[in-house]
């Protein structure tokens, strides 16, 4: 697993993404996937679907996205995509590790998706601590191949904004490794 630490999207233009440059990394993404041949699959905590959601605004999305889990609880954490409980239980949620699991989870459970993404954090308002802060996110990518990438991000905005922000870096990182970055 390769881990990074990033400010993120969010933080260098202060300010949450945009309907526009949300489909707009949707449309990179899809683009690589297509260009190999790829399809993906996505594992959503604090952003509820908003990956799927924009990932399926752009026309002909079902030519390389599957679909996703919405796994906002632990519980379906673990029993949808395979989260180990002592993982849960012993580090949190929102973690770099949890976020990885999650995406061999939404690998194995859709057999045909080359690359899944997954995102946990901690949206806001509440819900944050001195550890994990609101805003706190892990954005991950793996390849079925093994190949798997984490990265943590604190964003600055409210709950919708720091979705937004959430979304886009997943979209990003996966558009990364589908481009083979």
């Amino acid at each position: 697993m390769g881990t990074g630490d990033s400010s993120g999207y969010g933080v260098i233009q202060n300010r949450a993404p945009s309907d526009r440059e949300l489909e707009a990394a949707a449309r990179r993404l899809g683009r690589a996937l297509l260009k190999r041949s790829w399809q993906m699959a996505s594992a959503e905590s604090c952003t509820g679907g908003l990956i799927g959601h924009v990932i399926t605004q752009v026309p002909r999305s079902s030519d390389h996205y599957l679909g996703g889990v919405v796994s906002y609880s632990d519980a379906v954490k673990e029993d949808l995509l395979g989260v180990p409980r002592d993982l849960i239980g012993g580090i949190g949620a929102v973690s770099a590790e949890v976020a990885e699991a999650m995406t061999l989870g939404a690998l194995a459970k859709f057999p045909a998706a080359r690359l899944a993404v997954a995102v946990t954090g901690i949206a806001g308002p509440d819900g944050g601590s001195a550890e994990k802060p609101v805003g706190l996110t892990y954005v991950a990518a793996a390849l079925r191949d093994g190949k798997a990438v984490v990265e943590r991000h604190t964003w600055p905005h409210d709950r919708s904004g720091n979705k937004r922000a959430s979304a886009l870096a997943a979209l990003d990182l996966a558009t990364r490794l589908a481009s083979g970055e």
